[in-house]
């Protein structure tokens, strides 16, 4: 009578003849009355023992049988399509073969755990390899983020700590604490982010914002890289031995109040004093003195000069100018120009009078002659140029005698009638009409005729007279 061999869940593998044999699966399976079953079954149970070791897995297997495989030193299970570790990780150095997802990995040279999740979005040592810790290979130590409980008077503080090379750099903590036990580098934790003070370490990169900055040093680092200490304070007077650039037509604002501006505009530059009839100074130190020597009032505009002031090139006013201090002014310069400028114009001189008419000194520009005069009434100031020795020829002209003291004139009216004797050598006046010249003095003391003989040395005296008649 036949046999028939079921699996566990009822399915028949084989139906085994009376002395026969069936090898469709890993074990031999016998019929009623097979010649010599006994040694086929021992090597049954010695395959189920070892879990049939063997360098290559069984030829017929069933799902759920297990296998020792001798190159990896695993045991597998047959899940009906292939054999997989049955759990536990694997230590080599190398990736194991065939894995399945959910294979643990001891990698032996870094003493890292990997898990296979079959998954090419992982970007570990395989891309299906998935790390799970420690973070750091064995050659690197403890490096990264480790959970820590430190003692503390107020008792055990939770931390995190950072750890590169196997050196504690920062503690993250949620609140200020001192450490109970020491901790190198840490005498004291603050809320937040501590860093280990014996690395003289320091936060690089950028920042959002901060709220505060160390101004005890004021040693850079690097050119990029500046101490607290060389920033410019806001709140507190300090010194920069650098220049200052305000990139801005904006400027600069001083004063409690803002009073003082520099600002720009289409590159001009403006000094404003914003506030309402208030004064802009500028002083200086004299031999330890102040001195203002420039003043800008503002209620009235007015600028007031202090000291020499020294003009190269023209000096315009528009408007009077005023002396208050001294009724003379001088000038050094060889000329005193007015009128420059200007198109044809009389310009000169104005003294003020009581009356409305002052009097005027100026240059007539339309008769090109020098005028003088006093209440509207104005006359030519006549140069020794204009005057002339013959005024029979030059009529109209002022007289001046000749180099020799002669003067020439058509005719001349006396206001009198005089007379005159020719023996007064000293008296220079000139005979009115009507007056009677005497000769005091005739040749040879006697009245003589005409004669045509010229006198001889010898003949008369000084002052006598000689009349020659004509040939």
């Amino acid at each position: 009578m036949p046999y028939t061999i079921n699996r566990t869940d009822g399915t028949a593998i084989a139906t085994i003849q009376d002395g026969t044999a069936d090898n469709s699966t890993s074990l031999t399976l016998f019929g009623k009355s097979y010649s010599n079953f006994g040694e086929a079954l021992n090597e049954n149970l010695v395959r189920l023992l070892e879990n049939q070791a063997s360098t290559s897995s069984p030829a017929a297997p069933m799902k759920g049988e297990l296998w020792f495989d001798t190159t990896t030193n695993q045991v597998k299970v047959y899940d009906g399509s292939s054999f997989k570790p049955t759990g536990g990780a694997k230590s080599t150095s190398s990736l194991p073969t065939s894995p399945s997802a959910g294979d643990l990995w001891l990698d032996a040279t870094n003493d890292q755990v990997f898990v296979y999740t079959g998954d090419s979005r992982s970007h570990q040592v395989n891309d299906k390899w998935e790390l799970v810790g420690p973070a750091f290979t064995a050659s690197q130590t403890q490096s990264g983020w480790k959970i820590e409980t430190l003692g503390s008077a107020g008792g055990n503080k939770v931390v995190s700590s950072m750890y590169a090379g196997n050196t504690r750099v920062a503690i993250l903590s949620k609140e200020t604490f001192t450490p109970s036990v020491t901790q190198s580098g840490f005498a004291q934790i603050k809320a937040g982010i501590t860093l280990n003070s014996t690395l003289g370490a320091a936060f690089e990169g950028s920042s959002s914002q901060a709220q505060q900055i160390d101004v005890s040093s004021t040693t850079n680092t690097s050119a990029s890289v500046i101490a607290g200490g060389n920033f410019l304070r806001a709140d507190a007077s300090d010194t920069t031995t650098g220049r200052i650039t305000i990139d801005s037509n904006l400027g600069l604002v001083v004063g409690g109040a803002q009073e003082l501006e520099v600002t720009v505009a289409s590159n001009n530059v403006t000094f404003a004093q914003t506030s309402q009839d208030k004064d802009l100074s500028f002083t200086m130190n004299d031999g330890g003195s102040t001195i203002t020597p420039l003043k800008i009032t503002g209620a009235t505009g007015a600028i007031a000069l202090t000291g020499d002031v020294t003009i190269t090139g023209n000096l315009n006013i528009t408007g009077e100018y005023n002396s208050s201090v001294s009724n003379v002014s001088t000038y050094d310069d060889a000329f005193l120009k007015v009128n420059t400028g200007n198109s044809e114009a009389d310009a000169g001189l104005i003294v003020e009078t009581a009356d409305s008419e002052d009097a005027r000194m100026f240059y007539d520009v339309s008769e090109n002659f020098w005028s003088a005069g006093h209440g509207a009434s104005y006359s030519q100031v006549i140069r020794l140029a204009d005057a002339t020795a013959d005024g029979h020829a030059n009529k109209g002209k002022v007289l001046k005698t000749t180099a020799g003291g002669n003067v020439t004139a058509t005719s001349m009216n006396l206001g009198a009638v005089g007379s005159i004797t020719y023996t007064d050598t000293a008296n220079t006046g000139v005979p009115t009409i009507g007056a009677v010249a005497t000769l005091s003095n005739e040749w040879g003391g006697s009245a003589k005729t005409v004669s045509t003989s010229q006198p001889t040395g010898g003949d008369g005296a000084d002052g006598d007279f000689w009349f020659v008649r004509e040939a």
